[in-house]
C-alpha cells in the first residue's frame, strides 16, 4: 500500500490472493501470518515464548538469569518481527511497523525494561492474530462468490455426455446438468424443467423456475430436474468469470480517502520517529530528569504512532461495504466507485430493460397500400432474423413460424434508425419513422403508444407494427428511494419516441425526459445534463444495452443492469445490478453511505485516541501497556467497526 509501512502493504485487501496463485511473488515485509490458520509450529513458538514470559514475570531471579529469560521470550515471540525489520532496512523500507516496534523493545531491553519489551511484542502478536480472523471473517462474503466456479461441464460429444473441463465447449454445444450441479455456461434450456438457485449471483433466494426456452447463467445451481441445455457464451465470456474478474479487482481501485491516508503513513511515519528522537535527546539538556527517562518516554512514543490502525481498516472498511454489496447482489468494481455513490445528486436512467421490463409484445399490426398483417409481420420477423434485441424478439415470437435465413441478403442495421435488407430480392426498411425519413419514404404517422417499427418495401410503405413494454414493479419504489436519500434531480434518456417516453416518465414522476436519441446523442444529453448541475454531487447513469456503453463510461458513476444487460455495457459501467433492479440503485447508495460513516468514525476514533496517549506518553503519563492499546487495541477496536458495514441488513 505504501512504501513505508510495509505491515500495512502486507494486509491489503485482494480477494485475488486467497484464492488464485497466479505466480508472482508477493513480498510485502511481512510473514502474512494472520492471513492464515496458524501452524502448529508457530503456535508452539509463541506458547514457550509465553510461558517463559510468566516464568519471568512470576520468580524473583538474579538480573543475568532474568535477562536469559526474557530475551529468549523475546525472540521466540517477536524474533521475526525484528528480522523483517532488518530485511526491510536493507531494502530501503525503514518507517514501517516492523522497525518501530523492533526499535521500541530493543530500547525497553537497553534499559532494563525487559518484561516491558516481551510485553509489547507479546500483545502485538496477539493483536495481529485477532486482525487475522476479523480480515478473514469480513471477506467470507466476497470469497463465497469464488465457490461459483464451475469445475466441469457435462458436455455431449456424438451420442454420450463426457465431463470435461468448461473451457473445452462451444457455442451451441449441447450440455446436461444435473440436479445439484452448477451450472458451467452461460446457455439456453432445450430439455427439461428445474428450480435455480441464483442467490450467489443475484443476492435472492427465492429460486427462480427454468424450462425450454430459457436463458440460465453459469453460477446458478441447479436444485432439482435434468436439463439440457445449449451453450450461448463460451467460458471465458460467461457471467460467472465476469463476476469473478470484477470481484477479484474491485480493492484494487483506491477511494479518494484511502488514498489520502497512504499518503498521511507516508509523511507521518518518519515523522513521529523522528520526533521521539527529540523527545528522547534534547529535553535532558534543558531539565534534571535523566536520559533513561526520555529514552523510555520515546520508546512509548513509537509504539503508540504506528498507523496499522488507519491503513488497516480503512481500505476493510471499503472492503466490507462491497462485501456487503454484493451479498446483495451489487458488484461495485473498487472502493473509489463506493466513495462516489455517497455524493449522487443526479440520476440519469435508460429506459428499456432499466425502468422497464424489456419485454415486448406485438400489441398492434397496422397495414396500408395492399399488404396484409401475416406478409407484413413476417417481413419484419425475416428482417430482424439476426438481432437479439428485446423488440426484434417479440416481433419474432408474434411471427411463431420457422424463418428461412437463406431468403436474406445485404443486412444492414443503421444505428439508432432500424434494418435494411433484402428478403426474396425485395428491398426492406424496417425502423422508426427517422429511418423513414432518411429514405424518404412517404408514411403515416401511427400514433400509439409504445414502440413503433415502421416497414418499407420496396420504397413502398407497407405498414407499421407496434410494440408495448412494461414499467418494472420496483421502478417506482426506486424512484421514491432515491430522493429520499438526497437525488434531487431524476432523468430518462431513451431512443424511443417522445410520447412512449413522456407516458413512462409521467408514470414515474420523473423531473425529466429526453426522446429519440442516437448513441452519440445520449453523450451530448449526459454532457448538458452535467453543465446545468449547480452541485459538486455524481452523475449516475443506468443502463443496460449496448448503445448505453458510452454513456456508462462518461458519467461520473456507470451503473449497468447485469442479468439482462449486454455485455458491452457491463464491461463500461462501475457497478453492476445483477437482478436488474432499478431499487437496488438505492441500496447501493445506503451501503456507500454506511461504509464512509463507518470509515470516518475510525478515522476520528483513531487519530483522537493516538493524539490523546501520544502526549500522555511524550508528558510521561503512559506507559507501555497503554501504548499496546493505542496501537493494537486501537487497531482491532477500527476493524472490528468496519465489520460493521457487512453486518447490516440494508
Amino acid at each position: 500500500m505504501t512504501e513505508n509501512c510495509t505491515c500495512c502493504e502486507a494486509k491489503t485487501i485482494n480477494p485475488r490472493l486467497d484464492n488464485h496463485d497466479h505466480g508472482h511473488d508477493h513480498d510485502h515485509g511481512h510473514d502474512h501470518s494472520h492471513d492464515a490458520v496458524m501452524s502448529k509450529k508457530k503456535i508452539i513458538q509463541l506458547s514457550l515464548g509465553v510461558l517463559l514470559f510468566v516464568v519471568g514475570l512470576i520468580f524473583s531471579l538474579n538480573k543475568w538469569l532474568e535477562f536469559v529469560i526474557f530475551f529468549t521470550s523475546y525472540l521466540l515471540i517477536g524474533g521475526e518481527v525484528v528480522l523483517l525489520a532488518i530485511r526491510n532496512i536493507l531494502k530501503g523500507r525503514v518507517f514501517d511497523e516492523n522497525f518501530l516496534m523492533s526499535l521500541a523493545t530493543i530500547g525497553a531491553f537497553a534499559i532494563g525494561e525487559f518484561a516491558e519489551g516481551v510485553a509489547v511484542m507479546l500483545f502485538y502478536q496477539i493483536g495481529e492474530f485477532f486482525q487475522g480472523t476479523a480480515l478473514r471473517s469480513s471477506r467470507k462474503s466476497i470469497s463465497s462468490l469464488m465457490d461459483i466456479r464451475p469445475d466441469f461441464v457435462h458436455l455431449k460429444q456424438g451420442d454420450s455426455f463426457n465431463t470435461v473441463h468448461p473451457n473445452l465447449a462451444q457455442i451451441d454445444d449441447f450440455f446436461l446438468i444435473k440436479p445439484g450441479e452448477k451450472i458451467p455456461l452461460d446457455a439456453v434450456v432445450v430439455e427439461g424443467t428445474s428450480m435455480l438457485d441464483t442467490s450467489a449471483l443475484t443476492g435472492e433466494s427465492v429460486p427462480r423456475k427454468a424450462e425450454a426456452g430459457d436463458a440460465i447463467l453459469s453460477g446458478s445451481i441447479n436444485l432439482s430436474g435434468i436439463l439440457t441445455a445449449k451453450v450461448s457464451k463460451l467460458f471465458g465470456d460467461s457471467t460467472v468469470s465476469r463476476i469473478l474478474d470484477l470481484v477479484q479487482n474491485a480493492s484494487s481501485k483506491k477511494a479518494k480517502t484511502e488514498q489520502f491516508i497512504t499518503k498521511f503513513a507516508r509523511y507521518y511515519t518518519p515523522a513521529v520517529v523522528y520526533f521521539a528522537l527529540a523527545v528522547a535527546f534534547i529535553p535532558p539538556l534543558f531539565t534534571t530528569t535523566p536520559f533513561s527517562e526520555w529514552l523510555h518516554r520515546a520508546l512509548i512514543f513509537l509504539v503508540i504512532s504506528c498507523p496499522c490502525a488507519l491503513v488497516i481498516s480503512i481500505p476493510l472498511g471499503f472492503f466490507g461495504g462491497i462485501g456487503a454489496a454484493s451479498k446483495n447482489g451489487i458488484l461495485v468494481k473498487g472502493g473509489n466507485f463506493l466513495e462516489a455513490l455517497n455524493n449522487v445528486d443526479t440520476v440519469v436512467f435508460d429506459k428499456t430493460g432499466t425502468l422497464t421490463k424489456g419485454i415486448f409484445a406485438v400489441t398492434d399490426i397496422i397495414v396500408e397500400n395492399g399488404f396484409t398483417k401475416e406478409s407484413l409481420l413476417r417481413y419484419a420477423a425475416t428482417a430482424e432474423f439476426y438481432s437479439n434485441h428485446p423488440i426484434a424478439t417479440s416481433i419474432k415470437a408474434a411471427y411463431g413460424d420457422t424463418i428461412d435465413d437463406a431468403t436474406i441478403m445485404d443486412y444492414q442495421e443503421l444505428s439508432g434508425h432500424g434494418i435494411e435488407v433484402k428478403i426474396d430480392g425485395h428491398r426492406v426498411l424496417a425502423g422508426n419513422n427517422k429511418l423513414m425519413n432518411k429514405f424518404e419514404i412517404a408514411y403515416s404517422e401511427v400514433e400509439h403508444f409504445g414502440t413503433i417499427v415502421y416497414l418499407a418495401i420496396d420504397q413502398t410503405f407497407a405498414g407499421a407494427i407496434v410494440i408495448s413494454d412494461e414499467i418494472k414493479e420496483d421502478s417506482r419504489s426506486a424512484i421514491e428511494k432515491l430522493r429520499k436519500l438526497g437525488v434531487n434531480r431524476i432523468a430518462m434518456l431513451t431512443g424511443d419516441n417522445q410520447a412512449v417516453g413522456q407516458r413512462i416518465a409521467t408514470e414515474l414522476q420523473l423531473d425529466e425526459v429526453h426522446a429519440e436519441l442516437l448513441p452519440d446523442q445520449k453523450v451530448e444529453k449526459l454532457e448538458q445534463i452535467r453543465a446545468e448541475r449547480s452541485s459538486e454531487g455524481s452523475l449516475l447513469f443506468v443502463g443496460d444495452g449496448i448503445n448505453d456503453a458510452p454513456v456508462l463510461a462518461y458519467a461520473d458513476v456507470g451503473v449497468a443492469m447485469g442479468g439482462l444487460g449486454s455485455d458491452a455495457a457491463i464491461e463500461a459501467a462501475d457497478v453492476v445490478l445483477m437482478t436488474d433492479e432499478p431499487s437496488k440503485l438505492a441500496q447501493a447508495i445506503q451501503i456507500a453511505k454506511r461504509t464512509k460513516q463507518i470509515v470516518w468514525q475510525n478515522i476520528v476514533f483513531t487519530l483522537a485516541v493516538k493524539a490523546v496517549v501520544l502526549i500522555l506518553g511524550a508528558g510521561g503519563l503512559a506507559t507501555m501497556w497503554e501504548a499496546v492499546f493505542a496501537d493494537v487495541g486501537v487497531a482491532l477496536i477500527a476493524i472490528v467497526n468496519a465489520m460493521r458495514v457487512m453486518r447490516h441488513n440494508y
